[in-house]
């Protein structure tokens, strides 16, 4: 089968490698254009594109769908599938309807349930308990297609987002290759979406990062690995900003949300329900990030402190 793949970040490539590796033809890739990053916003390729370029696909980045360039690239092109896997931008109707066996796209999570650009990291803020990877026919709404394939996978209590993160692109590239293969079976069976069980995940940004230590201890251990490995939680102690890489369930105890209750070997602070929770890594501002204990030893950080 000729394949057009559309896709951008990391999560992306685990697919496009397994279409590469199999008996299908990649003909072209699209991703969105580079982007400057970094202090001093040096011009860099999207992961996919390196992929690509890689086995000499071709790549095109155009800045938008939408002026008609891209629809009659895509038909010269004339692939028999179109692949999506975190593109970036809705795909228009004019170019769903291009391809035989149309869009097929690739999302991080138990469709209806967290449609939208971060459903892995929402799903870890949210405390859901499992998630998994959703193929579907794409339409021209945001992650509004009917249904073809779920693989679900339990998420672990102290497991960031990065870690999910991992775990489901890997999914992601076989419930793709198996959607393929049933559908060109016919076996596939589209179920359409139940639009009133349907969930948001909005896209993330450092407005999200500090900490309300008035939370529940739960809400706030699910914010913290939520966030990581980016934008990253946030905290302020002794007037100095501090990043939180990383945390787990600590006790119950009777002390003031954000008071610092044990500063020996590990950072445990108290949330707005008595409960605790553990810091596991921190990083200071320009300084490298560390064990709770390595950073124990080089930030003085006394027990009664309130961390804001």
């Amino acid at each position: 089968m000729k394949i057009v793949f559309m896709g951008t970040p990391d999560f992306a490539v685990d697919c496009l490698e397994a279409l590469v590796n199999s008996n299908h033809e990649v003909v072209a890739v699209f991703s969105q254009p580079d982007k400057p990053q970094g202090r001093k916003q040096i011009l860099t390729p999207p992961e996919v594109k390196v992929c690509a370029e890689k086995y000499n696909i071709p790549v095109y980045q155009p800045a938008t769908l939408k002026n008609g360039e891209s629809t009659q690239l895509l038909r010269e092109l004339a692939s028999e599938l179109i692949v999506v896997v975190a593109y970036g931008k809705l795909i228009p109707q004019e170019i769903l309807d291009i391809p035989e066996y149309g869009c097929v796209n690739v999302h991080g999570s138990l469709l209806p349930e967290l449609r939208g650009a971060a459903p892995i990291q929402w799903a870890v803020i949210n405390g859901l308990e499992e998630t998994g990877v959703t193929t579907m026919q794409l339409d021209a709404g945001l992650d509004t297609g009917d249904i073809l394939l779920v693989k679900k996978t339990k998420i672990e209590e102290n497991e960031t987002s990065g870690e999910l993160f991992d775990r489901l692109k890997v999914l992601g590239a076989e419930v793709l290759m198996e959607t393929i293969d049933a559908m060109l079976k016919g076996e596939l069976k589209p179920e359409k979406q139940d639009d009133s069980k349907s969930t948001y995940a909005s896209m993330l940004n450092k407005s999200f990062s500090p900490v309300d230590w008035s939370k529940p201890a739960k809400s706030v251990h699910n914010h913290i690995r939520g966030l990581e490995p980016w934008p990253v939680a946030t905290t302020v102690i002794n007037g100095k900003p501090v990043k939180l890489f990383g945390s787990r369930m600590g006790n119950s105890f009777n002390g003031k949300a954000g008071e610092v209750v044990s500063n020996e070997k590990q950072l445990e602070v108290c949330c707005g329900d008595g409960n605790t929770v553990i810091i596991t890594q921190l990083q200071a501002q320009g300084k490298n990030k560390l064990s709770s204990a390595d950073f124990l030893r080089g930030f003085k950080v006394e027990k009664g402190t309130i961390l804001e």
